[in-house]
């Protein structure tokens, strides 16, 4: 009777261990996950642009297969090659970090440009007629969508990789598994409600029964456009602030400080200077000076890709066609 006891007092021992674990876990995930949110935030305005021009029939198959691509993205190969870097070689962490916040910064930057330049040059925006059929074209969308998803993956796990507290490698891994399919369910659930909100809109408005209701419905209707509009908008201010965040905190961990202790006295200077709300002040201060600081390094990549980057990749592709004609 007494060893019966004592494998119950066991049992209950591992299981308020498993409990605590379970704990641990959710809660460094979550805490990983709140870091990534500009990443997550520009996931979310990005896809929609993907089901563009698609019967509403093939929209959630659509959403569903990049949903499917963008967990294997980040289950079967950032996840361990995250974990890999991090446990033989940590010292690349900080460098891939300010290297995926420069993509923002790009990312960011370069829809700006065309904002004002009024004109898309990415291959997902191909209008449907230059697709050889719907077919064609829905391989060529889900293509484009899982490869940019990848980047902003990449940027998401290795945000959510830094939060982590140092622990064993099975701790950080179902942290990061955790992440990951959190936060795809969060970004390709709200993908979902989005592209849907319209079809919901219009059948609220014709069979509803209350005139609130079909009221209602085409409200949602009306909206869906300028919510699209403000969500691209809300998505890029992410881009360049948690770009350029990624990037000044990453050349104050190098050891180059002047841009990030500038920017600290300057906000904190600010709030004093309102004296009321000094904390959410000095916060948006600091968050827009680093949106400012990735608009200006964004511009600069764009004019490096564009005059540097892209004639020597065009002038190599030119020379590879012309070695292998002979």
């Amino acid at each position: 009777m007494s060893g019966l006891l004592a494998l119950l007092d066991d049992i209950a021992a591992i299981a308020k261990v498993a409990a605590a674990s379970v704990d641990d876990v959710l809660g460094q995930a979550a805490k990983a996950g709140s870091k990534a949110a500009g990443a997550v935030i520009d996931d979310a305005a990005v896809t929609p642009k993907y089901v563009t021009g698609f019967s509403p029939a093939r929209e959630l198959p659509i959403v569903w297969r990049i949903a499917r691509g963008s967990l294997k993205n980040k289950l079967l190969f950032l996840l361990p090659v995250g974990l890999a870097l991090n446990e033989f070689a940590p010292w690349t962490i900080t460098p891939l970090l300010m290297l995926g916040g420069a993509y923002l910064c790009f990312e960011g930057a370069e829809k700006v440009h065309h904002l004002f330049a009024h004109k898309q040059n990415h291959v997902a925006d191909l209008p449907l007629e230059e697709a050889v059929d719907a077919v064609h074209l829905e391989e060529q969308k889900v293509s484009g969508a899982i490869k940019t998803d990848f980047i902003l993956s990449a940027e998401i796990m290795t945000i959510a990789l830094s939060e982590i507290p140092e622990s064993n490698i099975w701790m950080e891994a179902a942290t990061l598994a955790v992440v990951a399919i959190g936060i795809t369910v969060m970004v390709y659930g709200s993908v979902a409600l989005i592209v849907k909100a319209d079809d919901v809109g219009l059948m609220m408005s014709s069979k509803g029964r209350l005139s609130v209701v079909r009221a209602f419905g085409r409200g949602i209707v009306k909206a869906m456009p300028g919510f699209l509009k403000l969500l691209m908008v809300v998505g890029t201010a992410a881009m360049l602030w948690v770009g350029g965040s990624i990037v000044i905190h990453g050349l104050k961990e190098l050891g180059v400080k002047w841009l990030y202790g500038t920017i600290h006295d300057i906000a904190h200077a600010v709030a004093h200077s309102v004296g009321q709300i000094e904390g959410f002040i000095a916060w948006a201060t600091t968050a827009s000076l680093d949106g400012v600081f990735g608009l200006i390094l964004g511009l600069i990549l764009i004019l490096v890709v564009s005059k540097v980057i892209l004639p020597i990749w065009n002038s190599f592709r030119k020379d590879s066609d012309k070695v292998s004609k002979h």
